[in-house]
């Protein structure tokens, strides 16, 4: 599943194709995506594009009346192409712009969304999300506050984004790792000062994951078709029965929250 680096990979790669340009048609072959694609969608036909925004997973593409709600879902992927490439399989939506470009979304497995919203920040799927991680707002003294009387484990925590959005799988382990914190640790039995070195930690895993590309597993790739890079530097993610970069002893992989979580039992506690 595309987590927020690739999200913001593709933002940044989108942005430079759609800025200032008019919406001048939209097609849709297959509105069945996690939830129909609605008719409202259509109503910005004709509205020039003033920003393309990421909130946690979400890419918010802006014009004056309005906002398109874009989610990738698990194996959705962007490209900007030539109006009048053929669609292949999976191409569900086209949007037209007014440079002879267009968006296409590509979904396999129809579990993204295009929604259409005049108060997107406002809209049930955004309005209670936690603070952005690359924010001042996000910060290990709010975690440490939130955390309090929390007895999930902690990677269950920082994925819970009403806590922090963005924080998928593969960078709660990473993130964990290089804090030194076992993932199955009780949120609310870590320290404040262990929470200001993970939140330290989450910027700088997010922070060169975005640098890097993302992270491509099975479906991610960037916007030109370019893979990320960020996986090659993986710590525990997918690492599972090897040995630890840090002390060779053989990482531990359980599940945790139906997540495969992986761990050092020596350099994590």
């Amino acid at each position: 599943m595309p987590e927020l680096p690739e999200v913001e990979v593709s933002r940044q790669g989108i942005s430079p194709y759609m800025m200032n340009e008019v919406i001048e048609q939209i097609v849709v072959r297959d509105s069945r995506l996690r939830w129909p694609i609605p008719d409202t969608i259509q109503t910005l036909k004709g509205q020039r594009i003033e920003n393309i925004r990421r909130r946690a997973k979400y890419l918010l593409i802006d014009t004056q009346i309005g906002s398109a709600i874009l989610h990738l879902g698990m194996s959705g992927s962007l490209r900007v192409i030539p109006i009048g490439t053929p669609a292949q399989k999976h191409d569900h939506v086209d949007i037209h712009l007014s440079n002879g470009q267009m968006l296409r979304l590509n979904d396999p497995r129809r579990f993204g969304c295009l929604l259409f919203s005049e108060e997107p920040l406002f809209h049930d799927l955004l309005a209670k999300l936690g603070p952005e991680p690359l924010t001042e707002e996000f910060t290990g003294q709010w975690l440490y506050e939130r955390s309090r009387g929390k007895t999930s484990a902690v990677k269950t925590f920082v994925m819970d984004n009403r806590n922090v959005v963005g924080v998928g799988n593969i960078y709660a382990n990473e993130s964990l790792f290089r804090s030194g914190i076992s993932p199955t640790r009780e949120a609310g039995k870590v320290s404040k000062a262990r929470y200001i070195e993970l939140a330290s930690m989450i910027k700088q895993v997010l922070a060169a994951a975005i640098e890097q590309g993302g992270t491509t597993l099975k479906d991610f790739a960037q916007v030109d078709g370019t893979p990320g890079y960020f996986a090659q530097t993986l710590f525990v993610y997918g690492r599972g029965g090897k040995p630890c970069f840090k002390c060779d002893r053989e990482l531990k992989e359980i599940r945790l929250g139906q997540r495969s979580t992986v761990y050092c039992t020596q350099c994590q506690r």
